[in-house]
């Protein structure tokens, strides 16, 4: 559908469902161009193609996830609090949850695909991959070298899999597997520092964290993960103060809280019970009281949100 033939208050309102709420402002018409929204669901995260076939301006506060939007074409301009971030083929803008970000131009030829990670789950993911805070998040992506290169490449052949057959990922297992793999990688992108200095992390701490985060349901014990690790229940212990600042069962909570989070803002679990059962919790009223510590509200309000 031409640009000028566009219900832009409807197309407007499908953005929102597919991607995210935002307050859109048409700047100029552009003849001959084509909107373009397309979006598929991979646990917590989305991928997004979208292009709006006009100059325009979105404003959003990315409610509780990050957005990372690649121009595959044309020009995307966006101030986010004091900074100014312009991006074109190549590049990534990387808005965070939460916070007014301001795409002052979005051209019309700008066709974007956009990847939406659910907040606490992309802090999960950035500590058990390469040990960062997702709080330090670059503003800018670089994707033509390295492990940014690696990332597009991983999102362009997934997101144009999925993107065009969705039923590809019908089983909500797929869907999942998929959406890990390109969180993991985008963590990578993000942190290639921190993942470099995780390389020299001692293997016994590594090990652990990388069974943790692949099977988090399992009821494991300290002697279980003192056997992946090859050391002493004592060792182990050690070495996750030292280097994660924490014990390997608080970083087994962390990994299954986010999990359960993320399917709760998904919903993908029709109750509380379900899902904390999913990933490994087995004392509801210990969890619940964990849930409100690590998150400010009962899992029964994250479940009931919009």
């Amino acid at each position: 559908m031409a640009a000028r033939d566009v219900d832009y208050d409807a197309f407007s309102s499908a953005v929102t469902q597919a991607y995210f709420p935002h307050d859109l402002r048409i700047q100029r018409a552009g003849p001959g161009l084509s909107n373009t929204l397309r979006s598929v669901s991979l646990g917590p995260v989305r991928l997004a193609r979208i292009g709006w076939g006009a100059d325009v301006a979105v404003e959003s506060e990315h409610p509780g996830a990050w957005a990372i939007n690649v121009p595959r074409s044309g020009v995307l301009e966006a101030r986010i609090g004091e900074r100014r971030v312009q991006s074109i083929d190549g590049q990534a803008t990387v808005c965070p949850p939460d916070v007014r970000t301001r795409m002052t131009r979005w051209s019309a030829d700008c066709s974007i695909v956009g990847m939406r990670v659910d907040r606490e789950y992309l802090a999960s993911e950035a500590a058990a991959v390469t040990g960062a805070s997702a709080r330090s998040m670059p503003g800018q992506l670089d994707l033509r070298g390295g492990a940014g290169r690696a990332w597009l490449a991983l999102v362009s052949s997934i997101g144009t899999e999925v993107l065009r057959s969705p039923s590809v990922v019908a089983e909500p297992a797929v869907a999942r597997r998929l959406g890990d793999t390109l969180t993991a990688a985008l963590v990578l992108a993000c942190f290639p520092e921190d993942a470099a200095r995780r390389s020299l992390q001692p293997r016994i701490v590594t090990r652990v964290l990388d069974a943790l985060t692949a099977d988090p349901a399992r009821q494991w014990s300290i002697t279980d993960l003192a056997r992946v690790a090859g050391v002493s229940v004592r060792r182990l212990q050690q070495g996750f103060r030292e280097h994660q600042g924490t014990s390997p069962m608080a970083a087994l909570t962390s990994i299954r809280l986010a999990r359960v989070h993320a399917d709760l803002l998904a919903g993908s679990a029709v109750s509380v019970a379900e899902a904390a059962n999913r990933w490994g919790f087995t004392h509801l009223g210990r969890f619940a009281a964990t849930y409100r510590d690590h998150y400010g509200v009962p899992p029964s309000h994250t479940l009931r949100a919009p």
